[in-house]
């Protein structure tokens, strides 16, 4: 598997600029080279550990994902959530510009490294951060993230093993991921006073939180756009 990387510039309005290079690749489709040699107590495994987490202390001192966001939070110190910037994306493919809000783009950013992190609970989202997306809005992210969670049953069905074209388990899923997002928020919480990051991942959460009843509403409100397939089979 090559190495994808993704640059986030961010233009703030005091005339700085950050940029984030996040490089991801390996065997296993991992964040590679933005965890620091040291790392502060706040990204300690059981410091406002999640409550469904997995890993074991002894085996992981550090929790992967706060452990991979810490040069981000350092650097957008002393920035607020409803600043406005510019925020530059290069991706293989593509470039995105926008002016938003801190909060918008750094939430970008963050559902990059938590899709790539290595938290047992955020790796079934490793197909769309292969295929990132910045910055997407509501209905874009239900489409990708059911697509996404089809073509996954797709290759399970294909190889013989257990599968799910109901979308029973993709609610399961997203509530896993609220409890990350949420129990991470707490984490920062405690360790910062006022810090942008918090709110880029309560936004972030937002989609985390509507995708359950997603799948029984929304995706019905799409139904349309797949009048073709209807008809095919009819004639």
């Amino acid at each position: 598997m090559k190495t994808i990387t993704t640059e986030y510039l961010f233009k703030l309005e005091d005339g700085r600029e950050l940029v984030f290079n996040l490089m991801v690749g390996g065997p296993d489709f991992k964040l590679q080279g933005l965890i620091p040699a040291e790392l502060p107590g706040w990204t300690e495994l059981d410091f406002n550990q999640c409550p469904h987490c997995p890993l074991k202390v002894d085996e992981h001192p550090h929790c992967p994902l706060a452990a991979n966001i810490v040069k981000i939070i350092d650097r957008f110190e002393g920035l607020m959530s409803d600043d406005t910037v510019r925020a530059i994306i290069t991706t293989e493919n593509r470039l995105t510009t926008i002016k938003t809000t801190a909060q918008k783009s750094i939430s970008s950013l963050m559902g990059l490294v938590i899709a790539t992190c290595g938290c047992p609970h955020t790796a079934f989202l490793k197909p769309m951060a292969r295929f990132h997306l910045p910055l997407a809005d509501e209905e874009e992210t239900i489409y990708r993230a059911t697509s996404m969670y089809m073509l996954a049953q797709f290759f399970l069905k294909r190889d013989g093993l257990p599968f799910d074209f109901d979308l029973q388990e993709l609610s399961e899923l997203y509530n896993n991921l609220t409890k990350v997002n949420l129990t991470l928020a707490a984490r920062l919480r405690e360790a910062f006073e006022n810090d942008p990051s918090v709110h880029a991942i309560i936004f972030l959460n937002m989609y985390a939180q509507v995708m359950p009843f997603a799948v029984g509403e929304s995706l019905e409100e799409l139904r349309y756009l797949f009048k073709p397939y209807f008809d095919a089979v009819k004639k």
